[in-house]
């Protein structure tokens, strides 16, 4: 079984950074895509970014381009995100998922496990 464990969600205020971190267990990290979604209260859960199995590709929604990054380091299991530049929009609960496949996608329904969220509230 699957198990995605987010950290280091929290307050910042505007314009500033935080990096996010996803611990995973129970299927081979390396061999499978990852990707960050965020929701809001009150809206859908939302793509923001995706990364295959090397690292060798990743897929941002536009509106974080340039200000977010994912990596993912396959030796301790882990994916990241990076955030700066901030701003109070990007308020919102931080999911990592996985999904059966080498291959990045964008859609919620593509992936198949989920964490529980960290939560990230930018200030102004």
């Amino acid at each position: 079984q699957v198990k995605l464990v987010e950290s280091g969600g929290g307050l910042v205020q505007a314009g500033g950074s935080l990096r996010l971190s996803c611990a995973a267990s129970g299927r081979t990290f390396s061999s499978y895509a990852m990707g960050w979604f965020r929701q809001a209260p009150g809206k859908e859960r939302e793509f923001v970014a995706t990364i295959n199995w090397s690292g060798s590709n990743t897929v941002y929604q536009d509106s974080v381009k340039g200000r977010f990054t994912i990596s993912r380091d396959n030796a301790k299991n882990t994916v990241y995100l990076q955030m700066n530049s901030l701003k109070p929009e990007d308020t919102a609960v931080y999911y990592c998922a996985t999904r059966n496949s080498r291959y990045v996608a964008v859609a919620v329904k593509e992936y198949d496990a989920w964490g529980q969220g960290t939560q990230v509230t930018v200030s102004s």
